[in-house]
């Protein structure tokens, strides 16, 4: 995200103005305190040491969720908490911001969204309040909605640049989303049956 996006704007503002603008434009209805959370998950990940970890060593490296969730279930109750919450927000983040490159990895989205919806589950079923039971139930339950969302969210951030643009564009050739084609039209991009098209058209 460019800094310029953010001009006169702290980023947590920004997050949650173009949040409320893409739930409505994609009509999502969500609690509250699940889309205030989604916010704050945005804002905190523009560090990008989150999502990093230092070994012994001294090098810093992505930390595949597999080990993520084995360090999480050997922790204390609070402490498990917290390491499955960075699992949760992790596996989101990167499969809506980067499901593109998730999709020619070894570790596809589904792998993703799956790890993401069973560390959300596990804090929902595990939660003292009822509060947090229904923010990580929703969140668990509706993972793939909101996959969908930062989706969007990356997608409105790119398009300040032609760069962008061609990326969009791209990601329909590939995934022949109606969603991005949606999105492309709006901006007066003409669509086209070109090689390559799946049968049955676009995907909804």
């Amino acid at each position: 995200m460019s800094e310029r996006i953010l001009i006169g704007k702290s980023a947590r503002e920004w997050f949650r103005e173009v949040v409320g603008e893409t739930l409505a434009h994609r009509h999502l209805r969500i609690q509250e305190v699940t889309e205030f959370y989604l916010v704050d998950l945005l804002a905190s990940f523009l560090d990008r040491e989150r999502l990093y970890v230092e070994d012994e060593e001294g090098r810093v490296r992505a930390q595949p969720l597999a080990m993520m969730l084995l360090s999480a279930l050997q922790k204390h109750r609070q402490e498990r908490a917290r390491e499955l919450r960075r699992l949760g927000d992790t596996a989101l983040y990167v499969s809506g911001f980067f499901g593109d490159s998730l999709a020619r990895s070894a570790a596809g989205i589904d792998y993703y969204i799956a790890m993401g919806e069973r560390a959300y589950s596990a804090l929902a079923g595990g939660a003292e309040r009822a509060l947090h039971e229904d923010l990580f139930g929703e969140l668990a339950h509706r993972f793939q909605d909101f996959v969908d969302l930062f989706a969007e969210i990356a997608e409105l951030s790119n398009l300040r640049s032609n760069r962008g643009l061609l990326r969009l564009y791209e990601r329909f050739l590939t995934t022949r989303s109606a969603r991005v084609a949606e999105m492309l039209r709006e901006r007066g991009v003409a669509l086209f049956a070109g090689p390559g098209k799946p049968p049955g058209g676009m995907k909804h």
